[in-house]
């Protein structure tokens, strides 16, 4: 079974995937997060979100962060770009989506996103810019 051609995400934009992936681990969306304590000393952690209505990502990043994990965190899968910014927010370093999905949308769409901590709707109601 061959990998579909991915494109990273990061607050500069597109990137090709990198090919040093061989001490990531992957997680799923429903990992119980009693689990993550065994995961701190890990390099590179991705989480999959099978969906992009399923946001038990954004709490097991958080969470991970909360716990003091400091190594690389992916989101991989079903992510869109109006979701960037809650992304960074709960603590992931970038986005890894396929090639399908940044064809529909643009690594403009993105960019747009990528100064996400002055783009929560806390500051925007505060008129904090």
């Amino acid at each position: 079974m061959t990998e579909t051609h991915t494109i990273i995400v990061t607050d500069a934009g597109f990137a090709q995937n990198d090919a040093s992936q061989t001490n990531m681990i992957d997680l799923a969306s429903d990992t119980p997060p009693s689990d993550l304590n065994a995961l701190l000393d890990a390099p590179f952690i991705r989480i999959d979100f099978p969906s992009f209505a399923d946001g038990r990502g954004f709490g097991l990043a958080r969470r991970l962060r909360e716990l003091g994990y400091s190594g690389r965190l992916r989101a991989k899968g079903h992510v869109i770009a109006d979701q960037y910014a809650m992304a960074r927010r709960s603590g992931f370093d970038e986005v890894e989506i396929n090639a399908e999905l940044a064809a529909r949308q643009p690594e403009a769409q993105w960019r747009a996103r990528a100064d996400w901590a002055s783009h929560d709707y806390q500051s925007r109601l505060r008129g904090v810019r």
